[in-house]
């Protein structure tokens, strides 16, 4: 038995609006953690070219926050990887979704499954992401720290 009519399909457009919203908003939130490791890359990248001119103390500074910036790119990364595999999440849900109705058949257990796994790395997503930006205070520690010794 397969649906007939549009009426018949409203509902299940209805129920997919919710995982098609969060698949939106994680566009968002992907397009920040990217900008985010580029920012980051780009950083390290005029650090390491300007550590190869320093010796010693101002070495040993450029060093420190190129770890610290190296520590907050895996973070972001892995929250990348993270918030794409609850994007992937979502629209295994809308699909499930839609072949539950069409074809007829029931396995709550697996949508419930592959939601619960997708807001899991959804919000694991978002502590890495937190990290990052717990760890933004500590690379401009070091900064300041650079300024202060050259004042």
């Amino acid at each position: 038995m397969t649906i007939k009519t549009i009426s018949e399909l409203v509902p299940v457009l209805q129920t997919a609006i919710g995982p098609m919203i969060l698949i939106s908003g994680l566009g968002l939130l992907l397009l920040t953690m990217t900008n985010r490791l580029s920012r980051l890359i780009d950083r390290s990248r005029e650090l390491l070219d300007e550590s190869d001119k320093l010796f010693g103390v101002d070495r040993a500074r450029i060093d420190r926050e190129i770890d610290v910036l190296w520590r907050r790119a895996r973070y972001v990364r892995s929250a990348i990887l993270l918030a794409v595999a609850s994007c992937l999440g979502a629209a295994t849900l809308i699909i499930l979704l839609f072949l539950t109705s069409l074809m007829h058949f029931e396995v709550p257990l697996l949508v419930s499954t592959v939601f619960i796994v997708s807001m899991i790395c959804l919000i694991a997503s978002l502590v890495l992401f937190l990290f990052d930006i717990n760890l933004t205070l500590s690379a401009l520690r070091i900064e300041f720290e650079g300024h202060q010794e050259k004042h």
